[in-house]
């Protein structure tokens, strides 16, 4: 029987040595995993990474984005398709749809809450390094310009959080999962603890 890690790891063996040796890089790079966990790994060890390191959900989540960013479109789809099909087939439902790199399923944690949910008042309170993540929000148009700039001349990083949920989150799962891979990028020790809160 197909497990989220099974489909993972069939994924990555399709790739060349090549985008292997860059999927380990981004691994690294992009997400605080050690360097000493992925060098040289094959693509059941990497699997094995991915999910100890995260939760199955993250870990598909992780590596499709990281299969795109790397050029393997047609990898990343074929994953979100199979896993999709996976948990429609387990929940009993067919209406989960495509789980794209802006397209965080809504049980991406264990609580069946998404993460930027689940957390808001944990982010609202401590993320810090709200520039970057603003203007990366604006790059993916998941903010219009003027929303860009209001949002960049509130003062107070609390209060830019706030309108940060209410203006740009409110979209949907889309926004959610660009947000929280900003997230994993520009607050990695942040979102490490809290994914390791109970």
């Amino acid at each position: 029987m197909n497990t989220k890690k099974s489909l993972i790891a069939d994924s990555l063996a399709n790739l060349s040595g090549e985008d292997l040796a860059q999927f380990r890089f981004c691994l690294s790079d992009s997400y605080t995993v050690p360097q000493s966990k992925v060098e040289k790994k094959d693509y059941m060890e990497l699997a094995n990474v991915l999910v100890k390191q995260f939760t199955e959900d993250e870990a598909h989540i992780v590596t499709s984005n990281i299969l795109r960013r790397i050029m393997c479109n047609q990898d990343a789809k074929n994953l979100d398709s199979r896993i999709s099909q996976l948990t429609s087939n387990a929940s009993g439902s067919h209406g989960a749809g495509h789980l794209g790199v802006a397209n965080v399923p809504k049980s991406s944690n264990l609580s069946g809450k998404h993460f930027v949910d689940k957390y808001k008042l944990q982010l609202i309170q401590r993320v810090t390094n709200i520039d970057p993540i603003l203007d990366r929000l604006l790059d993916q148009e998941v903010l219009q310009d003027g929303i860009y700039e209001d949002i960049r001349q509130t003062p107070g990083n609390q209060q830019k959080m706030r309108k940060i949920y209410q203006l740009a989150l409110k979209s949907g799962d889309d926004a959610k999962n660009i947000f929280m891979e900003l997230l994993r990028q520009q607050e990695p020790y942040l979102v490490k603890d809290l994914l390791q809160d109970p």
